[in-house]
């Protein structure tokens, strides 16, 4: 990712521990070291986990600019996730693809995969873009 266009952690991405690794045009990856503060009863990522992630790769994809000074943001009007399997490595790789859509609302989907290759979530999303 080009480092211009990096922005400082938010409050919930330094909680949670995530880093945006990718972002252009249309995409975005997002990268989630699997930690025991992210544990449900289970001792597995709570599923909350995974709605975030994909909510927010899904979010950039959609609000890429190319440039560090003209900013867009997205706001989730709806959030649809599928969980298919556990995750058995060490970090969850998200990714965001925007689908379609115009200039004030788009459409993305994504998921989510572990290190070894094991898809573990998907999701569709739409999303309206705001001004900064």
């Amino acid at each position: 990712m080009d480092p211009a266009l990096s922005e400082d952690p938010y409050a919930l991405q330094r909680h949670l521990g995530f880093e945006i690794t990718e972002w252009r045009r249309d995409f975005a990856r997002v990268e989630l070291p699997i930690r025991p503060h992210l544990g449900n009863r289970y001792g597995i990522p709570h599923g909350g986990v995974f709605a975030t992630i994909l909510d927010t790769a899904m979010g950039f994809c959609g609000c890429y600019t190319g440039s560090a000074t003209e900013k867009k943001l997205a706001m989730t009007l709806s959030l649809t996730v599928n969980y298919e399997a556990q995750a058995r490595g060490k970090l969850l790789i998200c990714e965001g693809r925007r689908t379609g859509g115009g200039r004030r609302t788009f459409f993305a989907e994504g998921t989510i995969c572990d290190e070894l290759g094991t898809r573990i979530a998907a999701g569709t999303g739409v999303f309206r873009v705001r001004g900064t």
